[in-house]
């Protein structure tokens, strides 16, 4: 099974615990709150790779709560689960951040389906594989691939790829990725990042279609 890190926000706390009790046993690390409050401190703190979120819950409304994290850089995968069930309501959540949403009552079975499918393109798993959309990375064999097709990146760029998709959630300024990425490298300079950026983006992205890394100006870059 593929090892994972789900965060679940449902007020409903019988619900909360059918929910962990289900994922846990699809084995995966599961953490649940009953309301949005002290969530961010988790997310400050581990890297987590999912978000179930109900949009009914006290004190902040779930999709609000979900768009704030995605203006404040946080790009963690959300699925909404809620009796809101009107078109409107669930274009609504998809428009507010949302990559998947379940009006309530659902099929428990279903959401793991859905679950498995998000992590599928996003985390990590046993045989080495690290995704991201069409994006495969083979870390033993240090292989990229784009749709299906292997491309040649330098070592350099691989890390820095590498270090996009494992923190797809963060903005990242040139700072922290000189001293990740770059390391004991001799150039540490602010145009490198830049200049290895573009060169990475052209190989991964060569008709400039797909924006995979968007610059936001002033502070860094992220993944998109």
């Amino acid at each position: 099974m593929i090892s994972a890190q789900i965060v679940i926000i449902e007020d409903e706390e019988d619900l909360l615990e059918l929910l962990e009790y289900r994922l846990k046993k699809e084995g995966y690390e599961v953490t649940g709150f009953l309301s949005t409050k002290k969530v961010e401190e988790l997310l400050l703190e581990e890297d987590i790779d999912l978000m179930i979120v109900d949009r009914n819950l006290p004190g902040s409304e779930g999709s609000e709560f979900v768009a704030s994290l995605r203006e404040k850089g946080y790009m963690i995968p959300a699925i909404f689960v809620s009796a809101k069930d009107s078109d409107s309501d669930i274009e609504e959540g998809f428009l507010r951040g949302g990559d998947d949403y379940l009006t309530k009552p659902f099929n428990m079975n279903e959401l793991v389906f859905r679950v498995k499918s998000i992590l599928r393109r996003t985390k990590v798993s046993e045989e080495g594989k690290l995704t991201y959309r069409d994006i495969s990375l083979d870390l033993d064999e240090r292989r990229a691939y784009v749709a299906g097709d292997e491309i040649g990146l330098s070592k350099l760029e691989f890390e820095l790829l590498y270090y996009f998709i494992r923190n797809k959630h963060l903005v990242l300024n040139r700072d922290q990725l000189l001293e990740e990425v770059w390391k004991d490298e001799a150039l540490k300079q602010e145009k490198t990042v830049n200049v290895t950026i573009n060169r990475l983006r052209k190989k991964i992205d060569p008709k400039q279609e797909k924006g995979y890394i968007e610059a936001i100006r002033g502070i860094g870059y992220k993944l998109c």
